[in-house]
C-alpha cells in the first residue's frame, strides 16, 4: 500500500488524510492559543508596572485563569470541522464546549471580581476599616450568585428542568431555613454589622468582662483578639445581643478623679488647690483641664473632683499622662504644706473628775 493509498484509509468514517489535517489544525490551534496567553499576560505585566492600574492588574489576574482544558475545548471544537464526527458526537461536543464555556466563564467572574475586591481590601483597610468586612461578605454573596448560575446553566445544557429544580430549591430552601435558624440569624447579624458598622477592624472592644481588638467580622462569628493573647470567638447574634463599648471609635477621653485632704487645712489653702491642679494639668501635652471643684466633706476628708481630657484614644498615653499629673500633685502639695487624707478615726475620752 503506497503512501497515498494510506492516507486515503478511512477511520470512523474519515480518512487517514483529514484526521492529519485535524491533528495538526489541533497542535497549531492549540499553540497559538497558549502563545496569546502568555504575550497578553506578558503585555499587561509591563503595564501594571508602567500605570501600576488597578484596571490592569484585574485583567493580567483574569487572563491567567484561562484553564488549560478549555483552549483545548476550542482548538478541538476548530480541529473537528475538517472531519465528519457525526451527528451524535456533534450534539454531545457541542454541549460539553457549552458547559466548559460556561464554567470558564464563572471562573473569570470569581477571578476577576476576588482580584478586584483584593486589591480594594488592601486600599481601604487603612482608610475604612469597616468597608473590609463589607466587601468579604459581597465577595461572598458575588462568587455564590455566580457559581449557581453557572450550576443551572450546566444543568438546562445537560437536560436537567431546571424549573422544576428552582421550585423545589424554594420549598427546600424554607426546610432548611427552619432547620437552620441559628445560622441564618448569624448571618443577617454578619449583614446588621457590616451595613451599621457598630465597630470596625482593629477596634478595641469592651463586651461584658472580656476585651480585645476586632480581627475579623465572618458570617457566622466575629474573631476578637484578647488582652491576654488568645482569640475570642463569638456568634455575631450574641455579639449584637450584648452592650458593647467601643473604645476605637473614642476621638478623645474624658478622665474623672477624686483626692481628698485632711479636715485640718486651711481655707487658703483649700482655695489654692483647684488653682494648683489647674495648672498641672494645663501644662500636660494632648491634655485639655476642664474643671476642679471642692465637692463634697467625707467621712475623714475634704474631697475635690477633677476632670480633664486626653485628646487621644491612646490608653497609653492616657496612664502617662495621669501619671505626670499624680506626681506633680504629689510634690506641689508636699511644697504648699498640704496634706493627703487617708482613714482615721478620732477618739475622744471623757475623764470625770475623781
Amino acid at each position: 500500500m503506497s503512501i497515498s493509498d494510506w492516507f486515503e484509509y478511512e477511520l470512523y468514517g474519515n480518512p487517514l488524510r483529514e484526521w492529519t489535517t485535524s491533528i495538526v489544525i489541533l497542535v497549531g490551534v492549540l499553540a497559538l492559543l497558549f502563545a496569546v496567553r502568555y504575550l497578553l499576560r506578558q503585555r499587561l505585566r509591563k503595564l501594571v508596572v508602567a500605570t501600576d492600574s488597578r484596571v490592569f492588574k484585574v485583567a493580567r489576574h483574569v487572563v491567567g485563569q484561562s484553564k488549560a482544558w478549555f483552549l483545548l475545548l476550542i482548538a478541538l471544537n476548530v480541529s473537528l470541522r475538517s472531519i465528519d464526527a457525526g451527528d451524535a458526537f456533534d450534539t454531545i461536543f457541542g454541549r460539553l464546549l457549552v458547559i466548559g464555556t460556561a464554567v470558564q466563564l464563572g471562573i473569570w467572574t470569581v477571578a476577576g471580581l476576588g482580584r478586584f475586591m483584593l486589591l480594594r481590601r488592601e486600599e481601604q483597610l487603612e482608610v475604612d476599616a469597616g468597608a473590609v468586612a463589607a466587601m468579604d461578605l459581597v465577595g461572598f454573596l458575588i462568587r455564590a450568585g455566580v457559581w449557581g448560575i453557572v450550576f443551572l446553566l450546566v444543568l438546562d445544557n445537560l437536560g436537567v428542568n431546571i424549573t422544576a429544580l428552582v421550585a423545589g430549591l424554594g420549598v427546600g430552601g424554607i426546610a432548611v431555613a427552619l432547620a437552620a435558624q441559628n445560622i441564618i440569624s448569624d448571618l443577617f447579624a454578619s449583614l446588621s454589622i457590616v451595613l451599621d458598622k457598630p465597630f470596625v477592624l482593629g477596634d478595641f472592644l469592651a463586651i461584658d468582662d472580656l476585651y480585645g481588638n476586632v480581627e475579623k467580622v465572618g458570617l457566622k462569628t466575629t474573631r476578637i483578639r484578647s488582652l491576654s493573647g488568645e482569640q475570642l470567638v463569638i456568634s455575631n447574634n450574641d455579639l449584637l445581643n450584648s452592650r458593647i463599648r467601643n473604645y476605637g471609635q473614642m476621638v478623645e477621653r474624658r478622665i474623672v478623679f477624686q483626692l481628698g485632704v485632711i479636715y485640718q487645712t486651711s481655707h487658703e489653702k483649700l482655695e489654692q488647690i483647684p488653682s494648683i491642679i489647674e495648672d498641672i494639668i494645663v501644662k500636660q501635652e494632648s491634655a485639655r483641664f476642664d474643671r476642679a471643684h471642692f465637692q463634697s466633706y467625707g467621712d475623714y476628708s475634704l474631697n475635690f473632683e477633677i476632670v480633664y481630657y486626653v485628646e487621644s484614644s491612646d490608653y497609653k498615653l492616657y496612664m502617662n499622662i495621669q501619671q505626670s499629673v499624680n506626681l506633680e500633685i504629689f510634690r506641689r502639695f508636699g511644697e504648699a504644706g498640704i496634706e493627703f487624707a487617708y482613714p482615721t478615726q478620732t477618739l475622744f475620752v471623757d475623764r470625770e473628775a475623781d
